[in-house]
């Protein structure tokens, strides 16, 4: 079905053997989703797939040498959230297997910048370091690899993102998306790898008798999997089967209380009702104040918190975070006004706008510059990349892209039509990272332009809107909403189900300055639905003249005082 107003299409249903005590709309939902056999529910741990890597059994080869010859291990990670939660998990796992000296280094990202360059061996090398392990990067550091082993240490690489055309020659690398490695699930996180190697060390150490000649106990890897749950919702990676039972069994952890005390700190200071915690909670509460940390500060801080043993003093760290979200959501709202500004004075009806957009303004921050990418790529539905100054006549720029435009397979192209534009960049389909001279910011502009002009179909730009299509009147009740909830984790390529349909309004108001508070029905008033549309457009609502609208929405459980009531979040309104 097409709307008037609104782009829609409906989910097709794969054919399926699901079991019939399953709602028919679960039945649905999960089917659309390629969910189609009884295997496919079970999200037991026993269900993860084996730690089978290229590259895997000579990571632990060198781990085991280092950990009986107790070498200085250094743990080089990256400044969001996957990079925090991976340098956590292998600062705790490594430490729970006899590690005695293990230390972290995540850079700051306004020196050094993202990946293990030779000024950050420089670093490592002054903390000692004799082993050193990357972790959610390393892929592309080719010439910090070379600087490590120039200084004689080891280097094991384990990363997920896309490797490029030359790959560092280091002691081990584990990655799922290297050439040849033939591990099924290619949407790890950074963290996801990281506890998989974990996994493969335990293995090898307990067939070889270490934990009998520690005196010490294998540690029990389940108690991890909070911070694996965290770091692979955080990252935005696609939540196959593998990734579903991993946030799944994290989240299990987390709702019954069973958490170290970093993550206990960040539920508690974000408000999440612990008990009903879901994946989203972990991508839009717990998952941006770590962020906000590496995109402000240092994210030292959050790994501090994570690795924390006392709750006291993870209570202040994640307060301290939360300080920073509040300054960056201040920070990304202004740059996101003058993006906006800067865009509308381009009459798009007249077809003005490129396929692509690439911003740039002299004071933005470079922490933030992602975020504005993502909120102009969701008003404009096109590719976007957003610079900042970086000092020394650099720019840093991030992008996100839409389905059906690989980002950084397009920077690729840039850089190979016209070498020499880009200094550097890395990424994912959706998401990537460059730098460049202010110099050769226009041809850039230009270049990126020109080719996501050829490679774009007007298809691509319409916005078009996936829907699991309507529910009826007698479907719009709180154990529908508890079903669809309980179904999950929802998420990337796994997305929590959307509907759509027409209603009437009943009431309408302004809350909290840009929120739109609704009534409404779908039968013609004999029942009454709560709905709330976030960020609307002020220059349309509040408008009483407004009796009918499409929506296409959520469903969501309010809690207040004690009682649980249904709520349609709105995720585009348009009045009919």
């Amino acid at each position: 079905m097409t709307s008037s107003r609104l782009n829609i299409r409906r989910r097709s249903i794969a054919e399926h053997q699901l079991p019939a005590d399953l709602s028919p709309l679960i039945q649905r939902l999960y089917a659309s989703r390629g969910v189609v056999k009884p295997e496919q529910l079970n999200l037991g741990a026993a269900n993860l797939l084996k730690p089978k890597f290229k590259g895997m059994s000579e990571a632990v080869k060198v781990l085991e040498q280092g950990l009986n010859e107790q070498r200085n291990i250094v743990i080089v990670g990256d400044f969001d959230c996957d990079g925090a939660t991976s340098s956590a998990l292998m600062v705790h796992g490594l430490r729970a297997m006899g590690a005695k000296r293990v230390q972290y280094l995540v850079p700051n990202r306004f020196d050094y910048g993202y990946g293990l360059s030779p000024q950050v061996v420089e670093e490592v090398a002054a903390m000692g370091g004799e082993l050193l392990i990357t972790v959610d990067n390393g892929i592309s550091s080719v010439s910090g690899v070379a600087a490590a082993n120039a200084r004689g240490m080891q280097v094991i690489v384990t990363d997920h993102h896309l490797p490029g055309s030359e790959v560092p020659d280091a002691a081990a690398i584990v990655n799922p998306n290297q050439d040849g490695c033939d591990f099924p699930s290619k949407n790890l996180a950074g963290v996801g790898v990281a506890f998989y190697l974990l996994l493969a060390l335990r293995a090898a150490l307990t067939e070889h008798g270490w934990f009998t000649r520690l005196g010490i106990a294998a540690p029990n890897m389940g108690e991890y999997l909070d911070l694996v749950a965290l770091g692979t919702v955080a990252d935005v990676v696609a939540l196959d089967e593998n990734n579903r039972v991993l946030v799944h069994q994290g989240l299990q952890r987390m709702r019954a209380a069973r958490v170290r005390p970093g993550i206990q700190a960040l539920l508690d200071i974000s408000q999440r009702n612990q008990s009903r915690l879901v994946a989203s909670d972990l991508g839009f509460a717990l998952g941006p104040r770590l962020n906000a940390v590496g995109r402000l500060d240092d994210m030292s801080m959050g790994v501090a918190c994570l690795l924390s043993e006392n709750l006291d003093e993870a209570r202040k760290l994640a307060a301290m975070m939360d300080d920073l979200n509040r300054e960056r959501k201040a920070i990304e709202a202004s740059m996101q006004n003058e993006a906006l500004a800067t865009l509308t004075k381009i009459n798009i009806s007249d077809g003005e706008l490129p396929n692509g957009l690439v911003l740039h303004q002299d004071d933005w921050h470079q922490g933030v510059v992602g975020l504005v990418a993502s909120r102009i790529k969701e008003r404009y539905y096109r590719p976007v990349i957003a610079f900042a100054e970086a000092g020394d006549d650099e720019l840093k720029g991030s992008g996100r892209s839409i389905p059906g435009v690989h980002l950084r397979d397009l920077l690729e192209e840039v850089d190979r039509q016209h070498p020499g534009i880009i200094d550097k960049f890395g990424g994912h389909a959706m998401a990537a990272g460059l730098s460049l001279t202010k110099s050769a910011l226009a041809p850039f502009k230009q270049a990126f332009e020109a080719i996501v002009a050829d490679w774009v179909s007007p298809e691509l730009l319409t916005g078009e809107i996936v829907s699991d299509g309507e529910l009826n009147a007698t479907e719009l009740t709180l154990l529908i909403a508890e079903q669809v909830r309980s179904a999950g984790p929802w998420g990337q390529s796994f997305p929590e189900p959307l509907f759509d349909g027409e209603f009437r309004v009943v009431q309408q108001r302004l809350v909290g300055e840009k929120h739109l508070k609704l009534v409404l029905s779908a039968d013609e008033g004999r029942t009454l639905i709560d709905a709330i549309a976030f960020n609307i457009d002020l220059s349309v609502w509040p408008n009483a003249a407004i009796n009918k609208v499409q929506l296409v929405y959520k469903l969501d459980i309010n809690e207040w005082r004690g009682k649980q009531s249904l709520q349609l979040i709105v995720d585009k309104i348009a009045p009919l």
